[in-house]
């Protein structure tokens, strides 16, 4: 009896300790407004940062009401898979807007109505994506991205409004742009 309890705890504790240790957990912004994206709670995390200061929380709030606007179209860029664990994606917005994107986050890009081109490269892969917006449309385009120990590939991921509107409420907000 006495040594079946004590194969439990121990079953217990181990796999609460390897949970513990895979799973991912975000950060809190940086004094200097960057954020951080964290794999691992081992003394030596991988941490993959923004490049400029994130948005405030209010801001953020405001946006995953995920709200029409009824001058602009309102575009959603979500980078939120399973496998997407490092990286910033720098992703080109038309001429005059860029986002860095990191692992698990959001952009908030409201742009004018009809046609915009939305691009990045990754390793010399080159991903376009042209989407069609109305005044008053709330949508949204998700980057999947999978890191492996062979490489890691980027694409563009489009049509599961659901999935991407939930996705994109369990990311952090990292910019918020009105292009012209």
């Amino acid at each position: 009896m006495r040594q079946q309890q004590r194969s439990s705890l121990i079953l217990i504790s181990v796999v609460v300790a390897l949970g513990g240790c895979a799973a991912a957990s975000t950060r809190s912004v940086q004094p200097d407004g960057v954020y951080c994206y964290r794999i691992g709670k081992s003394y030596r995390p991988q941490l993959t940062c923004t490049n400029s200061a994130v948005p405030s929380d209010a801001l953020e709030a405001e946006a995953k009401r995920f709200a029409a606007d009824p001058g602009v179209a309102t575009l959603y860029l979500v980078r939120n898979r399973w496998a997407d664990t490092r990286n910033v994606l720098p992703v080109q917005i038309g001429q005059d807007g860029r986002v860095d994107t990191i692992p698990r986050s959001l952009a908030r890009i409201r742009l004018p109505p009809g046609s915009h081109r939305l691009s990045f490269d990754w390793q010399g892969q080159g991903q376009v994506q042209t989407v069609e917006l109305r005044a008053g449309e709330v949508r949204f385009l998700e980057i999947d991205g999978s890191l492996w120990a062979w490489g890691s590939s980027y694409g563009w991921a489009d049509g599961d409004t659901e999935g991407a509107r939930s996705r994109a409420l369990k990311s952090k907000l990292i910019a918020d742009l009105r292009l012209h």
